[in-house]
């Protein structure tokens, strides 16, 4: 694929998607990890056939669509089926991320996933950036936001990389701490950096 692209990523709460929006007022193309998620296990898809025949007909509800809640309770709690269940959509996810990335017109693409390195998908990028943020504003947002209580939201936290870990492998480190508008300077200031960086790929290649 020789269209550059960057992967974005960030805890929940960090401004991810405040982020993204901006970038697409740039008019850059966003991608979105968790979309394609959904995308590749709806009726008809082949993931969705191959979860039914690995966790039984009682993951499908009378519509034939994908019954979450009882899904996540049989891999929640047991990390061999939370590995065959990711065995099973992690390709299929790739794939449609790959889909739609090579379909982008913009002079670079965005990989939006909060999973960008725990699922390999920073194997699909050029560059990541982290939206980051301190961990008490994140679980401010993200209960203010979701109305979900600090418990779930450090369960999920939890179950993800560490902030430390993100700050560790990421290339570029945006933090989110203060308005909105600061987050948009931030973006178009990288933005304009991004721009030159596809540039000089595509010259190159």
């Amino acid at each position: 694929m020789s269209l550059w692209i960057l992967g974005l990523a960030g805890g929940i709460g960090s401004g991810k998607t405040a982020a993204t929006d901006h970038f697409q007022r740039l008019g850059i193309t966003v991608v979105d990890a968790d979309v394609a998620a959904r995308t590749v296990v709806e009726p008809g898809q082949p993931a969705l056939a191959a979860i039914a025949a690995r966790f039984g007909d009682d993951v499908i509800d009378a519509e034939g669509r994908l019954r979450r809640p009882v899904l996540r309770e049989i891999v929640f709690s047991d990390p061999e089926q939370r590995r065959a269940l990711e065995a099973i959509t992690h390709p299929a996810i790739r794939d449609e991320l790959t889909r739609q990335l090579a379909a982008a017109s913009s002079p670079y693409a965005i990989l939006a996933s909060p999973l960008l390195w725990e699922s390999g998908q920073v194997g699909l990028v050029s560059r990541t950036l982290l939206i980051d943020a301190p961990e008490a504003l994140q679980m401010e947002r993200a209960s203010t936001r979701d109305g979900v209580s600090r418990e779930q939201i450090a369960a999920i936290m939890k179950a993800q990389w560490s902030r430390q870990q993100r700050l560790d492998h990421a290339h570029d480190v945006l933090v989110n701490d203060g308005s909105l508008e600061q987050l948009q300077a931030g973006v178009e200031e990288l933005h304009a950096r991004y721009l030159d960086m596809a540039g000089k790929q595509e010259k190159s290649s």
